[in-house]
C-alpha cells in the first residue's frame, strides 16, 4: 500500500519510540493498550519536537497546523497552532483536528475519557523552553518536570483506568526522575540548544561552570555534580517498585519496563564515570532486562 504524506509524517514521529530509556508499548500489552499509548506518545513526541525543532523538512508540520511551510520555524506560533488543534481534540462539535497525529488521538481521548490537562501541561512545558533556558534551583527544576514528564505517567494511569492518588503521587516521582535522567544523558545536546537543566545552585556547589559543560570530556567537577543529580533521581525512582506492587497483570511489566529503564540509564551513566559529555550513555537490552527484574522483586518485597 502506498503511503500518503500523513501516514510518512506520523510514521516519523511515532518511530522515535525505539530510541527512547524504555519501552513505550511493548508487544506484551493487549492490541487496545498499545494503539493508545502510540496515540498518546505520538502528541508527546510531536510537541517536543516542535518544541526542540526537530520537525521534518518541508513544513507539513505547519500546514496541518494551518500556518505557512516557513512558520516551522516559529516555535511559539506552532506550540500556539497545536493548542488550538488540541481543543478540537476534546470539542464535542466542530471540525475534527487538523494535525493527522491529533486526529489519531481523538478516538484515544473519547474510548479512555481523558482530559486536556496532561496534554496541555506538555505543550506548556515545551512553551517554557523557549522562554527558560537555566534553572536556579533544584524546586524550579522539579516544578519544570510537573509539566515535561509527570502528565505521561498520569496519562499512562488514566488510559489503563488504574489512577488513584497514591498511584498518582508515585508515578510523578518516578517521571521526574525519568526526566532528570534524560537530562543528564543530554547535557551535551541541551547546552548545542542553549539550555542547561542542571540547578545553578548545584553547578556553584560543585563548582562547575557553563565553559566545563562545553568540553569534550567531563572532568572531575562535572562528573561529581552528574553522580549527585544520579543519586537524586535513582532516590526518587525507589517509589517505581511500590507503584509497580500496587498493580496488577500486564500493566505491572509495563510500569517495571519504564522504571527499569530509567534505572538501567542511571547504571549506563556509572559505568561511563559519569562523563556524558562525550554522548548519551545508553543502557543495554540485558541491563534493562536485569533492572526489569530487579523492580518486579522489589515490588513482590524481595530482595
Amino acid at each position: 500500500m502506498t503511503s500518503t504524506p500523513d501516514t510518512r509524517i506520523g510514521d516519523a514521529t511515532l518511530g522515535k519510540a525505539a530510541d527512547e530509556n524504555f519501552p513505550v508499548a511493548p508487544f506484551f500489552l493487549p492490541r487496545a493498550w498499545r494503539d493508545d499509548l502510540m496515540a498518546v506518545y505520538g502528541f508527546a513526541r510531536l510537541v517536543d519536537d516542535i518544541g526542540d525543532g526537530d520537525l521534518a523538512p518541508g513544513g507539513a508540520d505547519a500546514r496541518h497546523l494551518g500556518l505557512e511551510p516557513e512558520q516551522s520555524d516559529d516555535r511559539l506560533a506552532m506550540l500556539d497552532a497545536f493548542e488550538t488543534d488540541l481543543h478540537r481534540v476534546f470539542a464535542t462539535t466542530g471540525e475534527e483536528p487538523h494535525h493527522p497525529l491529533l486526529r489519531d488521538l481523538r478516538p484515544t481521548v473519547r474510548r479512555r475519557t481523558l482530559t486536556p490537562e496532561p496534554f496541555l501541561g506538555l505543550i506548556e512545558a515545551n512553551r517554557q523552553d523557549q522562554k527558560i533556558r537555566r534553572y536556579g534551583t533544584y524546586a524550579e527544576l522539579a516544578a519544570y518536570c510537573e509539566l515535561s514528564a509527570n502528565p505521561v505517567g498520569r496519562l499512562v494511569l488514566a488510559l489503563t483506568s488504574t489512577a488513584s492518588p497514591e498511584r498518582v503521587r508515585r508515578s510523578d516521582a518516578v517521571c521526574t526522575a525519568l526526566q532528570i535522567v534524560e537530562h543528564l544523558q543530554d547535557v551535551a545536546e541541551d547546552l548545542e540548544r542553549d539550555r542547561i537543566y542542571l540547578p545553578a545552585e548545584d553547578m556553584e556547589r560543585f563548582r562547575v561552570a557553563e565553559s566545563d559543560l562545553a568540553a569534550p570530556s567531563a572532568g572531575a567537577s562535572v562528573r561529581a555534580l552528574i553522580a549527585y543529580e544520579a543519586q537524586r533521581a535513582s532516590e526518587l525512582l525507589n517509589e517505581g517498585p511500590p507503584l509497580v506492587g500496587s498493580v496488577n497483570g500486564r500493566l505491572k511489566l509495563l510500569l517495571a519496563g519504564f522504571v527499569g529503564g530509567g534505572r538501567s540509564a542511571l547504571t549506563a551513566i556509572s559505568a561511563a564515570g559519569f562523563d556524558v559529555l562525550p554522548g548519551p550513555p545508553k543502557p543495554t537490552k540485558p541491563s534493562l532486562l536485569r533492572e526489569v527484574g530487579i523492580v518486579l522483586r522489589r515490588a513482590r518485597g524481595e530482595r
